[in-house]
C-alpha cells in the first residue's frame, strides 16, 4: 500500500493546484496512514478539459478495442488483488476476508463483464427504414463512496469507458487510497491519456465543482439521498443527464411455512457484512406473528456471532465503522431506538468491550419496532437489526413499502412461487429469492429516493449511451 501526494491527470500524476491535503485515517485504531492531496475547482477544471480533449479519440476507438483495454484493466485488478485488500482493510476497516472476496473480487468480476460487453453490445441496429447509433453521452463525472470504494469507482468507469465516453472521479476523501491504486493500474493498461482521470477531494469542493462543471455531461453519483438530491437538481437546472444510487431501508419478508432459521442467519449476515454499510442490507427483518419470538431469539444468537475484532484478523466477521462521526451517527440511531419503546435485545450504544480504539459498534438487534419508529425508517448504515412483526402476507407488503427508499429486499418462502409473487409487489430495484446469490450481470438500482438510473450488467452501459437515428 502507498500514497500519492499527486493528482492523476491526462495520463500522468501531477502535483494539485493548492497545498491542502487530506489525512486518511485507519478506522481500527485511529492512526494517521496518509495523506493526499485535497483538490480545488481548478483541479477539477483541468481533469475535465483532459477529458474533453480525449473523448473524441476515444470515441472513435472500435468498442471491441476498448474491450481489450477494460481487459487490461481486469488483469491488472487481479494481478494486485491481495495489494487492494490490504488497503481496503487499512483505509476502511474491512475484515481481511471481506475485503479480499468482495472488494478485490468484485471489481475484477465487474470489469471482466464490461470487457467483454464491449465487444458483443450491439452499438449500431435497425429499425425499419433508419438507422440507430449508441454513441457516447460524453464526459463523466463520477462521484464515489466510501463503503465499496473500489467496486462503486469499476461500477461506474468501466461501462463509461466501455460506451466509449472519458472519465473523472473524484473518490470519498475517507478511502482515497484503493482510489489512486487503481489509478495506477489504469496506466498499467496503458489507456490513452485523459480517458480516465483522478481528483481526490473534499465532496463539498471538488465534488460539488465536478458535478456542476459545464464540461461534464453525466454526473454518476452514489451516496446519500440528500446529495443526490442537489446533484440532480443542478443537474436538471444544466439540462444534463444523471445516474444516482441512493439510500436504502430494504425489508427482509420471511414468509410462514419458509426456513426461519436459515432466513434469519442469512439475513443477519446480510446486516453486519461491511459493518453495515451497505446501502442494500436487509435492515428490516419482517416476521409473522406466530414466529416473532422465535425469530428474535435466533437473530439475537446469530448476532452474537458476529463479534467486533481487528480486521487484519482472519477470524474477524465484523470491523470498524468508517469514522468517529459514522460511528457516534449509528450510536445516535440506537439510543433513539430505545427512546422509542424498541426491544434492545443485542448490542446496545456502548463500545465494544476491550476495544478502546477504532470505532468499533457491537452487534445490535432490536425487537418489537413499529413502521413509524425512526429506526425503522431511516437509514442507519451500521451493524443494527431492526424485527418487526405483520399479521398477514398484505400487512407485510405494506410494511415493506412503508419507505421513501426502493433500494433491495429479500423474500423468504417455502413454495418458490409464493415468494416471486410477493416480490413483485414490491416498490424496489431488486429483491433475493430464498438467498438468491448477488449477479453483477443484473441491473442494480432503486425505486423512489433510492435513486435513478441502474448499474451493472447491459442496463450499466446504457445509462452511457445516448442514440441518434439516421432515416434512410
Amino acid at each position: 500500500m502507498k500514497s500519492h501526494d499527486e493528482m492523476y491527470i491526462d495520463g500522468a500524476w501531477r502535483p494539485a493546484a493548492g497545498t491542502d491535503s487530506i489525512e486518511v485515517v485507519n478506522p481500527a485504531d485511529e492512526q494517521v496512514i496518509a495523506t493526499v492531496p485535497a483538490g480545488t475547482a481548478l483541479d477539477v477544471d483541468t481533469a475535465v478539459r483532459a477529458a474533453r480533449a480525449a473523448l473524441p479519440g476515444w470515441a472513435a476507438i472500435p468498442p471491441a478495442e476498448r474491450g481489450t483495454y477494460l481487459a487490461a484493466l481486469r488483469d491488472g485488478l487481479a494481478a494486485r488483488r491481495d495489494e487492494i485488500a490490504e488497503t481496503v482493510v487499512a483505509e476502511l476497516g474491512s475484515p481481511v476476508g471481506f475485503a479480499q472476496a468482495v472488494h478485490a473480487g468484485l471489481p475484477i468480476a465487474v470489469a471482466d463483464s464490461y470487457a467483454e460487453l464491449a465487444k458483443t453490445y450491439a452499438f449500431e441496429e435497425r429499425i425499419g427504414n433508419s438507422t440507430v447509433f449508441h454513441e457516447p453521452v460524453g464526459v463523466v463525472g463520477a462521484i464515489t463512496p466510501w463503503n465499496y470504494p473500489l467496486h462503486q469507482i469499476v461500477a461506474k468507469v468501466a461501462p463509461a469507458l466501455a460506451a466509449g465516453c472519458t472519465v473523472v472521479v473524484k473518490p470519498a476523501e475517507s478511502t482515497p487510497l484503493v482510489a489512486q491504486l487503481f489509478a495506477e493500474v489504469v496506466a498499467g493498461a496503458e489507456l490513452p491519456a485523459g480517458v480516465f482521470n483522478l481528483v481526490t477531494g473534499l465532496g463539498p469542493v471538488a465534488g460539488q465543482a465536478l458535478a456542476e462543471h459545464p464540461g461534464v455531461d453525466l454526473v454518476s453519483f452514489t451516496g446519500s439521498t440528500a446529495v443526490g438530491r442537489r446533484i440532480g437538481a443542478n443537474a436538471g437546472a444544466a439540462v444534463k443527464r444523471v445516474a444516482l444510487e441512493l439510500g436504502g431501508k430494504s425489508a427482509n419478508i420471511v414468509l410462514p411455512g419458509a426456513d426461519l432459521t436459515r432466513a434469519v442467519k442469512v439475513g443477519v449476515a446480510n446486516v453486519m457484512a461491511n459493518a453495515g454499510q451497505t446501502c442494500s442490507a436487509w435492515t428490516r427483518l419482517l416476521v409473522h406473528a406466530d414466529q416473532y419470538e422465535e425469530a428474535v431469539e435466533l437473530a439475537a444468537a446469530a448476532a452474537a456471532k458476529y463479534a467486533p475484532g481487528d480486521p487484519r484478523d482472519a477470524g474477524t466477521r465484523l470491523g470498524p465503522v468508517v469514522s468517529a462521526a459514522q460511528r457516534d451517527r449509528v450510536r445516535g440511531y440506537i439510543d433513539r431506538g430505545i427512546a422509542e419503546g424498541a426491544r434492545l435485545v443485542a448490542g446496545g450504544p456502548t463500545a465494544p468491550e476491550g476495544l478502546e480504539r477504532g470505532y468499533y459498534l457491537r452487534p445490535t438487534v432490536f425487537a418489537d419496532v413499529t413502521p413509524e419508529m425512526t429506526i425503522a425508517q431511516e437509514e442507519i448504515f451500521g451493524p443494527v437489526l431492526s424485527i418487526l412483526r405483520y399479521a398477514d402476507v398484505d400487512e407485510a407488503v405494506r410494511i415493506a413499502n412503508d419507505s421513501a427508499y426502493g433500494l433491495a429486499g429479500a423474500v423468504w418462502a417455502a413454495d418458490e412461487a409464493e415468494a416471486v409473487a410477493v416480490a413483485r409487489r414490491l416498490e424496489t430495484g431488486q429483491v433475493d429469492i430464498n438467498g438468491g446469490r448477488f449477479n453483477p450481470l443484473a441491473p442494480f438500482g432503486g425505486y423512489k429516493n433510492s435513486g435513478v438510473g441502474r448499474e451493472l450488467g447491459v442496463h450499466g452501459l446504457t445509462e452511457y449511451l445516448q442514440t441518434k437515428s439516421l432515416q434512410l
